[in-house]
C-alpha cells in the first residue's frame, strides 16, 4: 500500500520535533546535575549544556530560567541583563519616551518607516491607517514579557538581583517588589487549594531540587521558583537597597536646596559604608559628591572624586566636564586640556557609534541628541585655551585655591592644610576606596586600580608644587616682614645716637642756667638744686659712667649731686 507524500512528510516533521524536544529535555537533565555541584567550571559546562538546548528551543521556560540562575551564579550580570532587558522598567520608559518625540530625530532606529508608510496625498481610502513597525514590535515584545511574567516569577528575582549588582537600584527596587509579591500570591493560591492534610511547600529550584533532578526528568516548569533562603536573601537585599535610596535621595535634598556639607556627609555614609555597594551605584555618588565638593569650593577633594568616578566608569561624560572646568578654575591650563581631548573623542565615538557609551541600560546624564552642540561648543573652547596656553598662561596657577587657602596665609596654616591634604590623597591610599566597592566583573579590578593609582598621582604632584610655591611665597613674605621691621627699629636708634653725640651744649646750657638762678636772689636755694639737676640730665640715658664723668669734667663741673640712697627690702 502506497503512502501519501503529504503524510510521510507530517511523520518526518513529528519526528524531527519529538527527537528535539527529546535532546532538549536530555540538556537540561545534564545542566541541573552540573549546576548541582556549584563550581565554576561545572557551572561554564552547564551554560553550556543550556544554550545548546536554547538553540534548539529559544522558548522553553526552564532553559531560560537555569541559564539565568547560571549566570547569575558565575557573577555575569552583564549577561543577564542583556538577556532579560525587555523587562527592565526604566528601559521600557526611556523606549516609549523615544516613542513619543519627532521623528526627525536621526538616532531612533526604524525612524525612516514612518516615511514609507505615509498614506499618499490624493489617497481618500479611511480605512488606510499609519503605524510604525518599531511601536508594533514594542507592543508585540511587552504582550509577550506579560505572558512570560504569567509563566513564572523568576525573571523578576533574578533580574532584580542582577541589576543591584549593576547599579540600577531603582529598577532592581521595583523588580524584586514585584517578584517577591506575585511568587507570595502565588504561595498563598497554592496554600488556599490545598487541604490541611496534604499541605506542603511550594516547588522550588534549589540545590537538593537540581541534584534530586539528574534521575527524574523536567516535565513541567516549577510554578514558584523560590525557596525560603532565597526569600530571605531578596528581603536582606531589598532593604538594603532602599536604605542607599532614601540616603542618595537625602544627600541629592540637600545639595539642591544649598546645604552642601549635608550632601557631603550624606555621601560619604554611602561610599564609606560597611556594607559593599555596587560599581555603577558609587561611581554615581562619587560623581554628586564631587559636585557638592565643587560648590563649597573644596577643589582638591572635587577633583579627586571625579578621579574616582572615572576609576571606576571611564565613558563617564559628567566627570570629565567636572574635573576640567575645576583644573580651567585653577588655571591649569595643560591637564584641563587634556581632558577636553579625551571628551571630544568620546563624543565623536557616541556620533561615529550613533549611540551612546555602553549597553542599552546603561544610564547617562546627557541624550544623544544633544552631543553634536556640545561638541561644537568643546571644540570652539579647546581653541580658546590654546591660545591662551600659546600666550603664557601655563605658569600663572592659583595653588592658594587648589589647597584651599586665603592670600597672605601663615606658614602654619599652609602646613595643616598640606599635612591634611597629603594624607587623604597620598598616592598609596588612592585604591582603598575599592574595598568598599563591589565590581560587577571581576576582570575590571585591576583596570580600576591603574586608573586611580595614576590620577592619583597627578594631583598629589599637583599639590606638592602647590605647596612649595605658596610656601617660597611666604617666606619672601616673612622676609620682607623682616627687613621692614629692622628698618623701623634703626629709626629710634639713630635719633638716640644724634642726642648722645651732642651732650656739652645740653650741659652748658644746664650750667648758664644754674648760673642765672644764683644770681637771682627771689629763687630758692633747694629750688635751684632741684631745678639745675633735673634740667641737666632729663632725658639723658647713658650706660658708660666713665662716659659721663670724662664729659662732666671737660665742661668744668665740681658741683656736687644730690644722691638719694634707698634701702631694697627683700
Amino acid at each position: 500500500m502506497a503512502v501519501s507524500p503529504c503524510l510521510s512528510a507530517n511523520d518526518q516533521k513529528k519526528h524531527w520535533w519529538v527527537s528535539n524536544r527529546k535532546l532538549v529535555e536530555k540538556h537540561v537533565k545534564d545542566a541541573r546535575c552540573l549546576m548541582a555541584t556549584q563550581e565554576q567550571s561545572e557551572m561554564a559546562s552547564a551554560l553550556n549544556l543550556l544554550d545548546a538546548a536554547l538553540a534548539l528551543s529559544p522558548r522553553f521556560e526552564i532553559a531560560l530560567e537555569l541559564k539565568a540562575r547560571c549566570l547569575l551564579y558565575l557573577r555575569r550580570f552583564k549577561d543577564v541583563a542583556d538577556m532579560l532587558q525587555d523587562c527592565i522598567p526604566s528601559i521600557k520608559i526611556s523606549s516609549d519616551d523615544s516613542a513619543s518625540l519627532s521623528s526627525d530625530n536621526s538616532s531612533q532606529p526604524l525612524s525612516r518607516e514612518r516615511v514609507n508608510l505615509l498614506p499618499p496625498p490624493n489617497s481618500q481610502d479611511p480605512s488606510f491607517k499609519c503605524f510604525s513597525v518599531s511601536d508594533l514590535k514594542k507592543k508585540v515584545m511587552s504582550g509577550l514579557s506579560k505572558n512570560c511574567d504569567k509563566e513564572g516569577q523568576w525573571r523578576y528575582l533574578v533580574l532584580g538581583q542582577a541589576c543591584c549588582q549593576l547599579g540600577l537600584m531603582e529598577d532592581a527596587m521595583v523588580l524584586l517588589q514585584t517578584g517577591k509579591r506575585l511568587a507570595s500570591a502565588a504561595f498563598r493560591r497554592e496554600s488556599i487549594c490545598r487541604s490541611d492534610d496534604s499541605f506542603s511547600l511550594p516547588i522550588t529550584i534549589t540545590t537538593s531540587d537540581i541534584s534530586s533532578a539528574a534521575t527524574t526528568p523536567p516535565s513541567t516548569p516549577p510554578r514558584n521558583p523560590t525557596s525560603l533562603s532565597e526569600f530571605q536573601n531578596i528581603s536582606q537585599l531589598l532593604s538594603h537597597i532602599k536604605f542607599l535610596l532614601r540616603r542618595r535621595t537625602a544627600a541629592i535634598a540637600a545639595l539642591d536646596a544649598g546645604l552642601y556639607s549635608e550632601a557631603i556627609r550624606h555621601f560619604s555614609k554611602i561610599v564609606d559604608g560597611r556594607r559593599l555597594a555596587p560599581q555603577g551605584f558609587l561611581a554615581e555618588c562619587y560623581m554628586h559628591r564631587a559636585s557638592a565638593y565643587k560648590a563649597s569650593g573644596r577643589i582638591a577633594e572635587s577633583i579627586s572624586d571625579c578621579n574616582k568616578t572615572l576609576a571606576l566608569d571611564p565613558t563617564c561624560i559628567q566627570a570629565l566636564d567636572t574635573r576640567a572646568s575645576l583644573l580651567e578654575t585653577i588655571r591649569c591650563l595643560p591637564d584641563c586640556l587634556h581632558d577636553l581631548e579625551h571628551l571630544k573623542l568620546l563624543y565623536n565615538s557616541i556620533l561615529r557609534d550613533r549611540k551612546l557609551p555602553g549597553p542599552v541600560w546603561k544610564r547617562h546624564h546627557v541624550r544623544y541628541r544633544e552631543i553634536p552642540g556640545k561638541l561644537c561648543a568643546l571644540t570652539t573652547k579647546i581653541q580658546q585655551l590654546k591660545q591662551r596656553v600659546a600666550s603664557g598662561e601655563t605658569a600663572n596657577v592659583d595653588y592658594y585655591a587648589l589647597i584651599g587657602l586665603r592670600r597672605g596665609c601663615s606658614r602654619s596654616e599652609l602646613e595643616r592644610a598640606h599635612l591634611l591634604l597629603c594624607l587623604r590623597h597620598k598616592p598609596d591610599k588612592a585604591t582603598n576606596f575599592i574595598d568598599s566597592c563591589e565590581f560587577a566583573d571581576e576582570r575590571d579590578v585591576d583596570s580600576v586600580k591603574d586608573r586611580a593609582k595614576m590620577s592619583a598621582l597627578l594631583l598629589y604632584r599637583l599639590l606638592q608644587k602647590g605647596y612649595s610655591s605658596v610656601m617660597s611665597t611666604i617666606m619672601d613674605e616673612e622676609a620682607a616682614e623682616k627687613r621692614r621691621k629692622k628698618a623701623t627699629v634703626q629709626v629710634p636708634q639713630t635719633q638716640n645716637s644724634s642726642s648722645k653725640l651732642d651732650p656739652e651744649s645740653t650741659l652748658a646750657y644746664s650750667v648758664n642756667s644754674s648760673n642765672a638762678s644764683d644770681c637771682d636772689g627771689r629763687v630758692n636755694p633747694s629750688e635751684n638744686e632741684t631745678t639745675s639737676s633735673t634740667n641737666a640730665f632729663q632725658g639723658v640715658f647713658c650706660r658708660d659712667l666713665a662716659a659721663v664723668g670724662n664729659l662732666l669734667s671737660q665742661v668744668g663741673f665740681n658741683r656736687p649731686l644730690p644722691m638719694k640712697y634707698e634701702a631694697l627690702s627683700c
